[in-house]
């Protein structure tokens, strides 16, 4: 997907994007790439295919959800930033937080936002687990995103203790979620979330299959959750 194509799927889609917010898409993979020799951010680096791969997928998301309110976002485990920066690029409105354990990946993510200009985002180097209990960000988030972290019996409990009552979790996966889905049911329902629709696509160029998740919270998460780190994946809630 080169550089023309991205813009025109998505504004088919309904994302109109700017000149200025396609040369921050431009920086994003040149820094990504430059970044990506000195450490392991992706395995993808050609360009038309991080264009279709990331940035294109990261944006999936809101082909399902309205992102044009000034939302408060944490992304879970982002990476090299996504799906989250791809959607802070398209929606500057929206407030960013994005947590992962690998304090590297924290420095690549504060060199990203000083190059592409981005405010009203931040890094934090922790474990999921223990983010979640701290009580500046438990259920203060009118979303949780995250994108191929984990199977969706351990996502829950690691991304719904973020989720304010009323807001949503969403999570980028590709293909075979119903096996996913069936065995997270119950950790969906014990963390307080409902599960709200299911969209699944292809991904153009390549036709790959892609499902969008959509759970919202309807009640608080038991104080219990999340558990200490490493447990939600070694135990997952049955």
């Amino acid at each position: 997907m080169n550089n023309e194509q991205f813009s025109k799927s998505l504004e088919e889609k309904g994302i109109s994007l700017s000149d200025k917010q396609l040369q921050q898409f431009s920086r994003y993979y040149s820094t990504l790439v430059e970044w990506n020799e000195k450490m392991n951010l992706t395995a993808i680096t050609d360009k038309e295919e991080v264009y279709l791969k990331h940035f294109y997928d990261s944006l999936t998301a809101a082909f399902y959800f309205d992102f044009t309110k000034p939302l408060r976002i944490c992304d879970v485990g982002a990476g090299a930033g996504f799906p989250s920066i791809p959607l802070k690029i398209a929606f500057p409105q929206l407030q960013v937080t994005i947590v992962d354990s690998l304090n590297k990946r924290i420095s690549f993510l504060h060199h990203l936002a000083h190059v592409l200009e981005l405010e009203d985002v931040q890094f934090i180097h922790d474990r999921a687990e223990t983010f979640g209990v701290n009580p500046q960000y438990r259920e203060q988030f009118d979303i949780v995103t995250a994108r191929a972290v984990a199977r969706m019996s351990v996502l829950s409990e690691l991304c719904l203790p973020l989720v304010k009552v009323n807001g949503h979790f969403i999570a980028l996966k590709a293909a075979n979620v119903e096996e996913e889905l069936t065995d997270a049911k119950k950790a969906i329902t014990v963390l307080g979330g409902v599960l709200e629709g299911i969209s699944t696509f292809m991904l153009p160029v390549e036709q790959s299959e892609r499902s969008i998740l959509l759970i919202r919270k309807e009640k608080p998460t038991p104080k219990k959750y999340p558990r200490k780190p490493g447990t939600p994946g070694k135990t997952p809630i049955q």
